[in-house]
């Protein structure tokens, strides 16, 4: 067993035994200048090699520096010299947006795109851009990628949604900040910002429930659910343990896209009283079953729809601005690489109104005595 004492002992990079992490003081440019009986802005010159400050005062600051694990980030400097000056924050850098090329399911569509275009709009408000790489199967190899980010001085990463487990060791990693922008779980693991799937299914189905809706039926793809790990599965699973065993509609889960057959079966045979699908064809052959007084319809992505009906909104392009929030922060503050506690942010669905459902019931009115 190590020495308990003896762990809570951090080195410094000069391999000097420092204090615990706890109690050891912040180093700021003022306190090292302060340390060694300089100016600020001698320090600051000399630690980003500009200015005429004597070569062996210099030496003796950046060695100082590097025993102190003090860095300057040249970011953060340069949106601290913006501020100060009541400037605009000047153009700072590219963010890569990564499509991942998936022979079978490409292209992948206009939710990456919505995504793009959020995450573009919150980056030039903060002096960057966003362009897109296609990369991956039978397009640029990832390594490929690799040394063209690197060649054009790109450090910041957007992961596009893809429908396959990404594998994406071949980056240099200690070179980006990055977040991925759906729930699958990526190779390696680091931020993600994506949609709540389980809470967006349980509020639907509560929305549902209120406008007396007692039997729902859920027809989804396989690797659909497959690719969020079943969230919206289990809420749908979740919602109907509350409810009487005979309003519980079996899913109609297929491996590929369901086919017409398959859901008259299913419909036939179970009766939802509302469907709630991602597939917009599926609205058609439910209106050839049956009125859409009788039987409501939910499309779980709005941006797939082919006609008027009540959808969810997924909010790709907040869930862009949330990405891009997370990979500038990390730029500004110096983070790159790996993260050893990876964050998960989750955005919420937004309801949208629509004729395939009941209107919500009116409130009653109070009436005074």
């Amino acid at each position: 067993m190590p020495n308990c004492q003896a762990s809570t002992a951090l080195a410094r990079p000069g391999g000097a035994v420092g204090l615990p992490l706890m109690e050891r003081p912040i180093v700021t440019l003022r306190s090292l200048a302060r340390e060694l009986g300089l100016s600020p802005t001698t320090v600051s010159d000399a630690l980003r090699q500009r200015g005429r400050v004597n070569p062996q005062t210099a030496t003796r600051i950046r060695e100082a520096a590097d025993r102190q694990g003090f860095r300057i980030n040249p970011l953060m400097a340069s949106v601290l010299s913006e501020v100060r000056r009541g400037r605009q924050p000047a153009f700072r850098g590219i963010i890569a947006a990564l499509d991942l090329y998936e022979d079978r399911h490409w292209p992948h569509g206009p939710f990456p795109k919505a995504i793009v275009d959020g995450a573009q709009a919150l980056a030039v408000e903060q002096g960057f851009s966003v362009e897109l790489f296609v990369a991956g199967g039978s397009t640029m190899s990832i390594r490929r990628l690799d040394s063209v980010l690197a060649a054009r001085g790109i450090e910041g990463l957007i992961v596009l949604p893809s429908w396959f487990q990404p594998d994406l060791s071949g980056l240099t990693w200690s070179r980006y900040a990055a977040v991925y922008t759906d729930f699958i779980r990526t190779v390696p693991r680091f931020h993600t910002v994506c949609m709540d799937h389980y809470g967006t299914m349980f509020e639907l189905l509560e929305r549902l429930q209120a406008r007396d809706y007692r039997r729902p039926g859920y027809v989804l793809q396989g690797y659909r659910g497959e690719r969020v790990q079943r969230r919206q599965t289990a809420a749908f699973v979740e919602f109907q343990e509350s409810l009487p065993a005979k309003n519980r509609v079996p899913l109609l889960s297929t491996r590929d896209l369901p086919t017409k057959k398959e859901f008259v079966r299913w419909w036939r045979r179970h009766r939802p009283d509302v469907v709630l699908t991602h597939y917009a064809e599926i609205q058609d052959w439910l209106e050839e079953e049956a009125a859409p007084e009788e039987v409501g319809f939910v499309l779980l992505n709005s941006i797939d729809q082919l006609r008027p009906c009540a959808c969810l909104d997924q909010q790709p392009r907040l869930i862009g601005e949330h990405a891009a929030q997370v990979v500038i922060n990390n730029l500004l503050r110096g983070v790159r690489g790996i993260p050893e506690t990876y964050s998960r942010t989750t955005i919420g669905s937004r309801w949208v109104e629509g004729p395939t459902v009941r209107p919500p019931k009116e409130a009653p009115v109070a009436v005074e005595a």
